[in-house]
C-alpha cells in the first residue's frame, strides 16, 4: 500500500480545504523568509560600506543623515565644512588618525553621485581599476562597475555633471564635461555606484557656474540702462583692463576656458590643504587604534569644540537598527500569527476529515492496514499541506523581494538579489514540517484508536 499516494489523494480531493490551508501557510511562512531576506540583504549592505571607518566628520546637523549620505550615499549632506576648519583632520601626521578621505558632494550624473575625493578612498573598499587609470586632475572620471554597466560609460566618454542628486531638475553643468578616464572593479560595495573625480573638479565646475551666473547678471542690469556711448565705452574699457589685471595676478583661480586643471594637478591632500577658502562636504576618518582613548573621546571633543561636528558610524547605524527593528518586529510577530492560524488550520481540516472518513479508514483497516498506517498516513497529509504552504511561501517571498529590490535599486542605487537562497530557508522548511505534523498529530491519534468493529456496525 503506498501510503505516499494514497495522502496525496486525500489532500486533494478537498480543493476547498487544500486552498484555505494553503493560502494561510503561504502568507506566514513567505512574510516571514521575506522580511529575513531583506534584513540579510540590508545589513549585508550597511556592514560592507561601514569599511572600518571609525568616525565621519562634516557640518553640524543630523548624526544619522550625515551617515547615511557621506557613507551610503543615500541622504543629503547636512552642509559643507571650509578646508581651514578640516585641515587639522587632514594633515597627514596626525597621532590619533591612520588614514582621513575628503569627500565633496553635490552633483550626480543619471543619479549616480559625483564624489570629489583623492585615491585613499580606495582604500577603504579594497577598490582597484578594471580598465584605464585613476582620475588625476581637472576634469577626469573614474566610475564605479554599477555605473559603467547602467550608464554605458566608456573609457573616453565624456558626460555633463548634474547640479544635486535628481536628474529630473534638469540643472546641468553644461560648460564643462567630464571625461573617464579609468572603470573600476566590482567590490560589491558603495563604490561600485559612484564616480570619482578630484576635489577641486567640483569646485571647478561650482566656481564657473557662479561666474556665469554673475556675468550674466551684471549684462541683464547694464542692458536695463540707457548709457551714453563714451560713458559704455569707458566702462568697458576698464573692466576690460581689470579682467586682464586678474588674469595676470590670479590665474591660478580663473574658471574660463583652457584653465579647468588650474586648481589641482596631483590631487593630493597637500594641494587640498592649500585652498583654505574652499569648501568639503564630509572626512572619513580611520583610527590608528581603536582602543587608544583619547581617539575614542575624539567625536565629543570635536562636537563640544568647533563647529564640526562628528558622528561615529556604528553607533548610527545601531541606531537606525533599532529604529527599523521597531516595525521589523511588528510585522515578523503577524507573521509568526498567520503562520500559528495557517496550523491551527491545517488540524482543523485534517479532524473534520477524521469524523468524515471513518467508515473509509476502518475498511481500510479491514483490507489489511494496520494502526500505524492509519497514523502514518494522517501525519503524511499534514506534512503534504505544510510543504505545499512552505513551497509556494518561499515563491511568494522572492516574488515580494524582487519588487522591493527593484523599487530600492531605483531610489538608492543597491543592487538586491531575489532569487537567491536564503540561508534560513531550511530552517523555515524544518519549521513548516514540524508545524504539520504538531497539526496532524491529534488527527492522527485519533485515526489510530479508531474502533473498526463499531464503525462498520454504524454504517
Amino acid at each position: 500500500m503506498n501510503l505516499l499516494k494514497l495522502a496525496w489523494r486525500n489532500v486533494i480531493t478537498n480543493p476547498l480545504n487544500l486552498l484555505l490551508s494553503v493560502v494561510l501557510f503561504a502568507l506566514g511562512i513567505g512574510l516571514i523568509n521575506f522580511l529575513l531576506l531583506l534584513n540579510d540583504q540590508l545589513k549585508d549592505k550597511f556592514d560592507k560600506n561601514l569599511a572600518e571607518i571609525d568616525m565621519v566628520i562634516g557640518a553640524k546637523g543630523s548624526p544619522l543623515q550625515m551617515i547615511l549620505c557621506n557613507m551610503y550615499h543615500i541622504d543629503n549632506p547636512t552642509g559643507n565644512i571650509s578646508v581651514k576648519n578640516a585641515k587639522p583632520f587632514l594633515r597627514p601626521g596626525h597621532p590619533l588618525i591612520k588614514r582621513s578621505v575628503p569627500l565633496s558632494l553635490g552633483d550626480s550624473y543619471k543619479s549616480f553621485r559625483i564624489v570629489g575625493t583623492n585615491h585613499s578612498i580606495l582604500e577603504l573598499y579594497n577598490g582597484e581599476i578594471a580598465e584605464g587609470k585613476l582620475w588625476t586632475g581637472g576634469l577626469e572620471a573614474t566610475i564605479g562597475a554599477a555605473v559603467a554597466e547602467e550608464t554605458g560609460l566608456s573609457l573616453g566618454q565624456q558626460f555633463v555633471s548634474s547640479h544635486g542628486f535628481d536628474d529630473e531638475l534638469d540643472m546641468t553643468h553644461d560648460h564643462a564635461s567630464f571625461t573617464v578616464k579609468g572603470i573600476l572593479k566590482p567590490t560589491g560595495s558603495v563604490l561600485d555606484q559612484l564616480i570619482l573625480v578630484p576635489s577641486a573638479a567640483i569646485w571647478e565646475v561650482h566656481d564657473h557656474s557662479e561666474d556665469e551666473l554673475d556675468v550674466h547678471g551684471e549684462a541683464e542690469e547694464h542692458a536695463g540702462h540707457n548709457h551714453k556711448g563714451d560713458e559704455h565705452h569707458g566702462h568697458h574699457h576698464q573692466e576690460h583692463d581689470h579682467s586682464e589685471h586678474d588674469h595676470h595676478h590670479h590665474g591660478d583661480h580663473d574658471h574660463g576656458g583652457h584653465h579647468h586643471e588650474a586648481h589641482v594637478h596631483d590631487n593630493t591632500i597637500e594641494d587640498l590643504l592649500s585652498h583654505e577658502d574652499k569648501e568639503i562636504t564630509s572626512i572619513l576618518v580611520q583610527f590608528k587604534s581603536r582602543t587608544n582613548f583619547q581617539a575614542l573621546n575624539m567625536p565629543r571633543n570635536i562636537n563640544e569644540n568647533t563647529d564640526l561636528q562628528a558622528a561615529s558610524p556604528a553607533i548610527e547605524i545601531n541606531r537606525l537598527y533599532s529604529m527599523i527593528g521597531v516595525g521589523t518586529d511588528a510585522i515578523r510577530y503577524l507573521a509568526l500569527l498567520i503562520a500559528f492560524v495557517s496550523g491551527l488550520s491545517i488540524f482543523i481540516s485534517l479532524y473534520k476529515s477524521m469524523r468524515e472518513r471513518k467508515y473509509e479508514l476502518s475498511l481500510m483497516r479491514v483490507s489489511g492496514a494496520s494502526r500505524s498506517n492509519l497514523l502514518v498516513l494522517i501525519l503524511l497529509e499534514g506534512l503534504i499541506l505544510a510543504v505545499i504552504g512552505f513551497v509556494v511561501g518561499i515563491v511568494l517571498s522572492h516574488v515580494a523581494m524582487q519588487i522591493a529590490g527593484n523599487v530600492m535599486s531605483d531610489t538608492y542605487r543597491y543592487q538586491f538579489v531575489a532569487w537567491e537562497m536564503g540561508k534560513n530557508e531550511l530552517v523555515l522548511l524544518g519549521l513548516s514540517l514540524v508545524l504539520g505534523a504538531v497539526a496532524s498529530i491529534i488527527p492522527a491519534i485519533k485515526a489510530f484508536k479508531t474502533d473498526i468493529h463499531q464503525t462498520l456496525s454504524k454504517g
